[in-house]
């Protein structure tokens, strides 16, 4: 059986004093294995979050990514995969890939915007729970090697998401 590890650090849960009224690393850990398990991930995995402000995911967007602006989500990943959820390629290259103290793959991080949590659960008007549920499994699918860049990758893409989302029952309210 699959095991996985998230380190999850929270620095920031909302705007002002506002605090999430769920458990953000309890939600993660749970995405974090469905999306795992339905995409076949055949090792123990690891994976870092970081729950941060809009001005530090700035910041990083920046220095990463060249971008100048803020975002929901930042994904982080470890694998540079050829396909989506082929893990062949760790297979193939498992020192570059395993810690090797555990034996786990080293997936990736993922950076979450917690401002952006409350702003957008408002906006799809539904909890700020299901946005920071949708928001992991959407970066533990670009983990996994998934994107959004064609119309046919984002349509595979929301249909993983949806499914690990709707087996763990966190639905679109």
């Amino acid at each position: 059986m699959m095991k996985y590890t998230l380190e999850a650090e929270i620095l920031c849960q909302g705007p002002g004093e506002k605090k999430f009224d769920f458990d953000a690393p309890g939600i993660a850990g749970r995405v974090c294995e469905a999306v795992l398990r339905s995409e076949g991930c055949p090792y123990d995995a690891e994976v870092f979050l970081l729950v941060t402000t809009p001005e530090e995911v700035h910041q990083m967007n920046l220095d990463f990514r060249g971008i100048d602006s803020t975002t929901d989500v930042l994904s982080f990943p470890a694998v540079p995969f050829e396909e989506e959820s082929d893990f062949s390629a760790v297979t193939a290259n498992e020192s570059d890939y395993l810690d090797p103290d555990t034996g786990a793959l080293q997936l990736g991080d993922i950076v979450i915007n917690a401002f952006r949590v409350w702003e957008q659960a408002e906006e799809y008007g539904h909890s700020a729970r299901r946005e920071f549920a949708f928001l992991v499994a959407h970066s533990m699918l670009h983990l996994c090697g998934y994107d959004h860049m064609t119309p046919e990758e984002a349509r595979r893409m929301e249909a993983r998401q949806e499914a690990v989302l709707l087996e763990l029952g966190i639905p679109r309210e």
